[in-house]
């Protein structure tokens, strides 16, 4: 399917940076800071910002562009676990320290994977910054996973067994991640897909302090099933601008998950692309595209009102 944009202009330089939020430090990506509009990207499982180094080029001729690195994930701190049970209300608290010590009062939000969890308990925290809601193979329904998807979030939340820690853990091993996670979705066309996202991915999950971070945000996700009707009630009242740009080849957030949106966001813009759950490294072009032109609209839409 051909995207209509407006022609390409040129990047802003990304710059990296470190923020003090509650003592700790967050990283963050940051470029086009001349823009007035800002939009905010929200890694998914295993990555960090670094998901993000083909996207913000794209887009920071545009628009103010932020991806920061959770807590716990990439170059920002990561507690000791005997101080710091990790959860998903504990990265959405220090996203949102984050973009409150920049002072940024007002944002477009990118979900992706764990961003979706992460942006709508910062949506739900503060309904009125929101200008634009973008999702990307990012869950809020349960429609988007097998019910054996389901059930597995449900065992890692229940089921305390070393046994199935281990298992868990073992999810988080560098042959895993190329395999289970990048390579997964390309069988067929693995060589779009950079071996810099793996690698840089396994650089921060060396010990097993840090693969650990992951395994107990992997027992968290269950919790956000169960939030999922919250999210839904904010979208039904809200009613935020909803882009929807969704990697068809995804089996584990299918694309039922993204049709869902439209029961409560009947006007959001949805496409399903020709893709994984790694869209962004995919198709990055074809994703700012339909981000360009979606704003573009919001904007015309916006002056007109």
């Amino acid at each position: 399917m051909k995207v209509y944009a407006t022609d390409a202009v040129w990047p802003s330089k990304t710059v990296y940076k470190y923020a003090n939020v509650e003592g700790k430090k967050i990283f963050y990506r940051e470029a086009g800071t001349q823009h007035k509009q800002t939009i905010v990207l929200l890694h998914g499982y295993p990555s960090s910002s670094h998901s993000y180094r083909e996207l913000i080029p794209l887009l920071s001729g545009r628009y103010h562009v932020i991806a920061p690195d959770y807590l716990g994930s990439g170059y920002s701190d990561r507690p000791n676990l005997g101080d710091q049970k990790y959860t998903f209300e504990l990265l959405a608290r220090y996203v949102e320290g984050l973009l409150t010590t920049l002072k940024l009062k007002r944002y477009s939000l990118y979900v992706q994977d764990f961003g979706a969890p992460v942006g709508f308990r910062m949506l739900l925290s503060n309904p009125d910054q929101l200008d634009a809601l973008i999702v990307q193979n990012g869950n809020a329904y349960l429609e988007g996973l097998t019910p054996a998807r389901q059930a597995f979030f449900k065992n890692a939340n229940e089921d305390k067994s070393q046994t199935q820690q281990d298992k868990l853990y073992s999810f988080t091993s560098e042959q895993a991640i190329v395999d289970k996670q990048y390579l997964r979705d390309v069988q067929n066309n693995t060589n779009v897909m950079s071996p810099d996202s793996w690698t840089h991915d396994s650089h921060f999950l060396q010990t097993r302090a840090d693969r650990l971070i992951q395994v107990q945000l992997l027992q968290d996700y269950y919790n956000n099933l169960l939030d999922y009707p919250k999210w839904q009630a904010y979208l039904r009242k809200y009613q935020p601008p909803t882009l929807i740009v969704w990697g068809k080849n995804d089996p584990a957030f299918i694309a039922a998950g993204a049709k869902a949106y439209l029961k409560d966001v009947p006007n959001a813009e949805l496409h399903l692309l020709d893709s994984g759950h790694f869209s962004v490294e995919e198709k990055p072009v074809e994703i700012a595209k339909y981000i360009v032109d979606f704003m573009d609209k919001l904007a015309i839409k916006n002056k007109q009102n």
